[in-house]
């Protein structure tokens, strides 16, 4: 059947004109309410109002207006039964053969610091989500059905179709259906969530009304991005999935310009060195294995801070995920594909930089643009259950830090000190970093002890061939015994940067001030499981 009467009632106006002018052009009848009916007839349409249509007018301030027979009987009518359409003949109701909806700006609404609970609640959409739930519950079969649009960025391929066949594909129906559910089980999330973070006290009308920490119900919704080579494992099967609008410059927006299928920990891990190398404000470097930077370098370009950042462990290096925060340019690419890399991160790259790698079919190259965006939310999966924690995105300037030993750190080992800071939050606890002249030294991580952590980045960075003395050292959390603090100064630490907070602090301070050092708090922790 083809498509001759769309209704039209729409939030969001992007291309609605255009869009009602293209189906006007090609033979379609408009039905249309409200805002949207009135920016139709501005732009000189042929459109009829839906009071008009049922000839039953709008009631109780818009909240009663398509909720009528001639609708949902025009939307929900088989196209394959003739049983019903001569019931909506008899009854003088009207195929509605495409409706384009979507919904009140709840979330927009209620994401404003000052918005009341009367505008919260009216902000609730009735009449659109019934439409939506009834147009795509009959997208119907191959013989046809109502198609369903509530994402503008889907106007030209419903135009192309009607262009080719008169109507739409079952296929393209059935696509457009599944996405309206998706689109109003979000919805009615939201409404939930937000109703279900207010305090028990009745709100004020007029007030915004008091809300709990946490919603008591929360609702996640991401779209399959790819199905991945594998998970963490060969025997596991994996995916990846995306908010539906990622924040700017979150790892999620990758596009990927070369190389092999992606698999779980190649993402797991490019994540990881991608948020640690867009921390920082200086051309940096960051190289990650196993989800722990192994070597990270700020300098004057990405091939020099590549270079001190893979001089910190290159053993590790070896088939790591490697991150730049400006442009790669040739030189910089020259010098990664002299190593065996697994994923390459960048913001962007120079065509000579592409062409090179392009030699490395293997190499997964992906662009992700930037971006200070971050996640709302951090989810881990328990057994039967979640947890949820606000990201861990506070920082510390170094006007924050208290000194407490009698030395003082210098302008240089402050320098290096807010360094080694930055990077420890990026690794695994119990995490020690050592770090000097904008570079890491020797990175432990991921120890049930403290004291193994700052031995093993001791071990590392003699394995490595550097020198520890006079670098400076961060531990993610507290010292709880001297014991840690003496292995990092007798591998040759000269400054420490640690939150504090022990039992055993002055023990602590005092053991930096037998040992010489410089030793500062930050007064917040950097745990990361």
């Amino acid at each position: 059947m083809k498509i001759e009467t769309a209704l039209l009632s729409v939030s969001d106006k992007t291309g609605i004109v255009e869009f009602a002018r293209a189906l006007v052009s090609r033979g379609v009848r408009l039905l249309s309410t409200g805002g949207t009916a009135r920016l139709l007839a501005d732009a000189g349409l042929a459109v009829t109002e839906v009071a008009a249509h049922t000839s039953s007018p709008e009631i109780l301030d818009g909240r009663v207006k398509t909720l009528h027979p001639k609708i949902h009987g025009g939307l929900l009518a088989r196209r394959d039964s003739p049983d019903h359409l001569q019931t909506i003949a008899e009854h003088g109701i009207d195929r509605i053969d495409l409706l384009v909806v979507n919904l009140y700006p709840f979330r927009e609404t209620v994401a404003k610091p000052d918005c009341t609970f009367a505008d919260a609640v009216e902000n609730i959409d009735i009449g659109g989500p019934a439409m939506l739930r009834a147009a795509a519950k009959n997208h119907g079969t191959q013989a046809g059905g109502v198609t369903v649009v509530i994402d503008p960025a889907d106007y030209p391929r419903v135009l192309a179709e009607i262009d080719a066949h008169g109507s739409t594909t079952y296929g393209t129906r059935l696509a457009l259906a599944t996405k309206v559910y998706a689109h109003t089980s979000a919805y009615d999330g939201a409404i939930a969530a937000w109703l279900s973070s207010l305090a028990e006290a009745e709100p004020a009308q007029d007030e915004a009304p008091a809300r709990q920490t946490w919603p008591g119900i929360l609702t996640l919704q991401i779209h399959e991005r790819q199905v991945l080579r594998y998970g963490e494992n060969a025997q596991q099967r994996a995916a990846f999935y995306a908010d539906p609008t990622p924040p700017a410059g979150t790892l999620a927006n990758f596009v990927q310009l070369q190389g092999k299928e992606l698999s779980y920990n190649n993402i797991a891990d490019a994540d990881a060195a991608w948020d640690c190398v867009r921390s920082f404000d200086a051309p940096a470097c960051v190289i990650v294995k196993h989800a722990n930077p192994c070597g990270v370098a700020v300098a004057e370009d990405g091939l020099r801070a590549y270079r001190k950042a893979f001089k910190t462990d290159p053993t590790s290096a070896f088939g790591g995920i490697i991150a730049f925060n400006r442009k790669v340019d040739l030189a910089a690419a020259r010098a990664v594909s002299a190593q065996f890399v697994e994923v390459l991160l960048a913001p962007d790259y120079e065509a000579d930089a592409l062409a090179l790698l392009a030699a490395k079919k293997n190499v997964r190259v992906l662009k992700v643009p930037g971006g200070e965006g971050q996640n709302d939310i951090d989810v881990k999966r328990v057994g039967g259950g979640w947890l949820v924690q606000t990201p861990d995105s506070d920082t510390v300037l170094a006007q924050d830090l208290r000194v407490v030993t009698r030395k003082k750190p210098t302008t240089a080992q402050m320098r290096d000190l807010m360094f080694a800071w930055k990077v420890a939050k990026f690794v695994k606890s119990n995490a020690i970093v050592f770090c000097g002249n904008n570079m890491t030294l020797g990175v432990g991580a991921g120890q049930m002890s403290r004291i193994d952590s700052a031995r093993i980045a001791s071990i590392k960075a003699r394995n490595a061939g550097l020198t520890l003395k006079g670098s400076a050292v961060a531990s993610d959390a507290f010292f709880p015994f001297r014991d840690g603090l003496d292995v990092v100064v007798d591998a040759g630490a000269s400054s420490v940067i640690q939150p504090g907070g022990s039992v055993r602090d002055d023990e602590v301070i005092a053991a930096a001030d037998e040992r010489g050092i410089a030793m500062v708090l930050t007064g917040m922790r950097h745990f990361r499981h």
